[in-house]
């Protein structure tokens, strides 16, 4: 069934936000280097897709008390960043071609992780999970550019792609077919990243890793350690 975007929604989905700044001029560049200006919607969704999952390495040893690490154009800038900085990044590239896009959030079980990071957590629920919801052919796609393909290769799993249609959110597989990710509870979906709301809530869900230092460490670097 077609979802036919009312003026004033399809505004609030395609203007720049604060933290999905699609009117930043790196955005804007990013975007148009990824595709061309006249393909599909669904082909540019895909194609800002995979060059969101590829081009910014995921990493989730970042500042959860820095606003920066959930705007889209720090995120870029930094070329790193976890999952709601690069879902952020996501929806501003597709804005910045008119395609409405928000950012979802949910609380995933088994999330992509390595063995110090869980300790390190202190549990295997990742609260919070940023993914995006893009507006293609007249209905709300769900995508988690998360995950790049190098570090998808070093943990044993298929990187996730999005074809623009089909929703792409977590792998629910690992490496050797076993059931793998679990989405807990949904959240629902926002204009633009709530990051005061968001760092109060990684504080306190992640109050163990609060007094531990966390510069230099990369989880990618640790998924090649084994």
């Amino acid at each position: 069934m077609t979802d036919i975007l009312p003026d004033t929604i399809r505004r609030l989905y395609t203007d720049p936000g604060e933290y999905i700044d699609s009117d930043h001029p790196a955005v804007m560049d990013f975007a148009a280097a990824a595709v061309a200006a006249d393909a599909s919607d669904r082909d540019k969704a895909s194609l800002l897709y995979q060059a969101v999952r590829d081009g910014i390495r995921y990493n989730p040893y970042v500042n959860m008390r820095a606003a920066e690490t959930f705007r889209a154009s720090s995120v870029l800038a930094a070329g790193v960043g976890y999952c709601v900085g690069k879902a952020a990044l996501y929806a501003a590239a597709c804005r910045v071609y008119g395609i409405p896009a928000r950012v979802g959030f949910a609380d995933v079980r088994n999330h992509l992780t390595t063995e110090k990071l869980r300790r390190s957590m202190g549990t295997d629920i990742f609260t919070w999970h940023g993914y995006t919801e893009v507006h293609v052919d007249g209905a709300w796609r769900k995508a988690t550019p998360t995950f790049n393909a190098t570090l998808c290769a070093k943990v044993g799993v298929q990187p996730l792609d999005f074809d623009g249609h089909t929703d792409a959110l977590l792998h629910p597989f690992d490496g050797a077919g076993r059931t793998y990710m679990q989405y807990v509870t949904d959240h629902g979906a926002f204009h633009d990243v709530p990051a005061k709301f968001l760092m109060r809530e990684m504080a306190r869900d992640y109050a163990n890793m609060q007094g531990e230092d966390l510069s230099g460490r990369d989880m990618e670097r640790e998924a090649a350690q084994g």
